[in-house]
């Protein structure tokens, strides 16, 4: 059954979470960056500390571009006119589902037959 649902505005919230995702993109890069491996200005517990941090920021990085990628993907059905259909069953997505997350592929009922 597909259920009635207002674009417009689920549009402009993928835009402003796709604009955000990438100026977070560019700030985790900067954490992300490579550690120096000069022992002369860092200490070794400190240079461990970075890399660790580093490691930290690369996670935050990868979570990022699936982010960005998948908001992409939502603003592509957009265009396509297929968003808010389900890509596994094609079904009318729930506008619950959506407003939770404007980037799910997947109604509820297909969520729950996968996992």
């Amino acid at each position: 059954m597909l259920i009635a649902i207002d674009l417009e505005p689920l549009r402009e919230r993928l835009q402003v979470e796709l604009s955000k995702t990438i100026e977070a993109i560019q700030q985790a890069r900067q954490s992300a960056a490579p550690v120096e491996l000069d022992q002369s200005s860092m200490g070794r517990v400190s240079r461990n500390a970075a890399l660790q941090q580093q490691a930290l920021a690369q996670g935050v990085l990868d979570r990022l571009a699936l982010r960005q990628r998948k908001l992409t993907a939502a603003l592509d059905r957009c265009e396509a006119g297929s968003y808010g259909l389900c890509c596994a069953c094609r079904g009318g997505m729930e506008p619950e589902r959506l407003n939770a997350d404007p980037a799910a592929v997947f109604c509820q009922e297909c969520v729950t037959e996968r996992q």
